[in-house]
């Protein structure tokens, strides 16, 4: 792949001595596993699929012996839901280059609270992109077809042997401990990638032309952290599970931009100005902060949601009733509603009662202990979803994502076996999502970010009875 070779001459034009060392020694994935009531732990991903494929018979891609991506899994089984929560530390193709490419996902499976039933739901962080609005913007404060876009992902590679004068650019993870209350209704995990390095490349989401300028990354930037926190609140009275997700865009501490693979035709910029030369040379007092700004540069995530049922199809609206689905709708002020095809209302994202996000400005406090709380109405910060072929027709950006996600499902198998092959179509292909959707900072300076959308299951209040696997998933296993 094209984009795999620049990776490589980016490496060698930037005089790395070696690559990230080969993935920690990880720990196996079991059916068993899934029999209790909560597990945590960083797995191989796709020794489990080895597994599993050798099982059931299933053909492998190419040189699948040398796929590793080790991710660490957490699983709540309590009170009517199972809920599976993946977070990628790094992965390989080749065992060569190991990137570390923050990828979310968790994947539900619950009774519905009117009608007794199964649901399969999953959501995918897929992305932090940074955008800078034109004349001809269709959408204000808001990544959209008209806009100048740069899809920001993980580099993952050590550059930390750059020089004294350069920042170190060793991304790394850390993963924040499963833990529960006394009566096991609330529950709280999350994963942090800290000196976040990410190359960012000029991106187009036009469904009708969707492409990435996969020549050459038009930066390099380093975030102190990008962080997801979660907490699922199971109230079996009201029969729902919420799940607040809390998540931080560390602010920006380094930042070259040029032409990436050549190191004396970039410029690079900090919190103390802006150099030349490796950084041995000061051009001017112009800050990191003040470049994102005098750029107009805004910030935004990217996600998208799937879900399916037995014997029902699922859409997704506004309150209001307008579709979201393949749609470009805004949904700031509030929620997207999915229901079964018959009406009942089985999941609920709601964008409208956190309305505010925290932008803690470094320049003016570099403890970083005060906030300035941001109202995104006033400052028209914008959640909207957005048409799908304008990413999925990506393919060649979201390969590892891709790659990934094919195989995701065969853990269903273990939540919930009735649904396994219909989730294999679904949630393995982004193209078949309910929605995708954008919530962008525009007040952004390079700053950190934190922010907290909820999302409400509608659960059965007893608890789940798992049938036994039958016919192609008997006995399965992984790990």
């Amino acid at each position: 792949m094209k984009a795999k070779n620049i990776l490589g001459i980016l490496f060698i034009g930037i005089m790395m001595i070696g690559l990230m060392t080969p993935l920690a020694e990880a720990d196996t994935l079991d059916r068993t596993d899934f029999e209790q009531e909560s597990f945590a732990k960083t797995v191989d991903f796709y020794d489990y699929v080895r597994a599993y494929t050798t099982l059931h018979g299933i053909p492998e891609p190419e040189n699948f012996d040398k796929w590793h991506a080790n991710m660490y899994m957490t699983y709540v089984n309590t009170s009517g839901i199972k809920l599976l929560y993946a977070g990628l530390e790094e992965i390989t193709t080749d065992e060569s280059a190991y990137l570390r490419i923050p990828m979310q996902s968790f994947i539900m499976h619950y009774k519905t609270n009117q009608n007794n039933r199964d649901v399969i739901l999953a959501s995918t962080f897929l992305m932090l992109m940074a955008f800078n609005e034109t004349a001809t913007s269709l959408y204000p404060d808001s990544p959209d077809r008209n806009d100048v876009l740069y899809a920001s992902f993980s580099l993952g590679f050590d550059l930390s042997d750059l020089g004294e004068t350069l920042p170190v650019l060793n991304s790394e993870t850390e993963t924040i401990p499963l833990t529960h209350s006394e009566d096991k209704l609330e529950w709280e995990w999350g994963m942090r990638y800290t000196n976040l390095t990410a190359l960012w490349w000029r991106t187009w989401i036009n469904p009708n032309n969707p492409r990435f300028d996969n020549s050459w990354p038009v930066a390099l930037t380093v975030y102190d952290e990008l962080a997801f926190t979660y907490k699922l609140t199971i109230d079996p009275d009201a029969g729902t599970a919420t799940l607040q997700e809390n998540h931080v865009i560390g602010r920006m501490r380094h930042m070259f931009v040029g032409v990436i693979p050549f190191p004396l035709l970039c410029t690079y910029y900090n919190s103390t100005g802006h150099y030349g030369t490796f950084g041995k040379i000061k051009l001017d007092d112009n800050t990191i902060y003040d470049f994102v700004q005098d750029n107009n540069l805004k910030m935004s995530i990217i996600n998208f949601q799937t879900s399916v049922m037995a014997d029902h199809e699922t859409y997704s609206q506004t309150q209001s009733g307008q579709s979201v689905t393949d749609a470009e709708t805004e949904v700031t002020d509030t929620s997207i509603e999915t229901y079964a095809d018959d009406g009942e209302k089985i999941f609920n994202a709601d964008f409208g009662t956190k309305k505010t996000y925290k932008l803690y400005n470094y320049t003016a406090d570099p403890t970083e202990t005060a906030s300035n709380i941001y109202n995104r109405i006033e400052r028209n910060s914008t959640a909207r979803t957005t048409k799908i072929g304008g990413f999925t027709g990506n393919g060649g950006l979201f390969a590892y994502h891709i790659g990934l996600m094919k195989f995701l499902p065969a853990v269903v198998v273990h939540m919930y076996p009735a649904l396994a092959v219909k989730a294999a179509s679904t949630i393995a292909n982004m193209s078949r999502a309910n929605y995708f959707y954008t919530i962008s900072y525009p007040e952004y300076s390079g700053y950190r970010v934190e922010h907290d959308p909820t999302l409400t299951a509608y659960i059965a209040t007893e608890p789940i009875a798992t049938p036994e696997p039958s016919g192609l998933f008997d006995n399965a296993t992984g790990g």
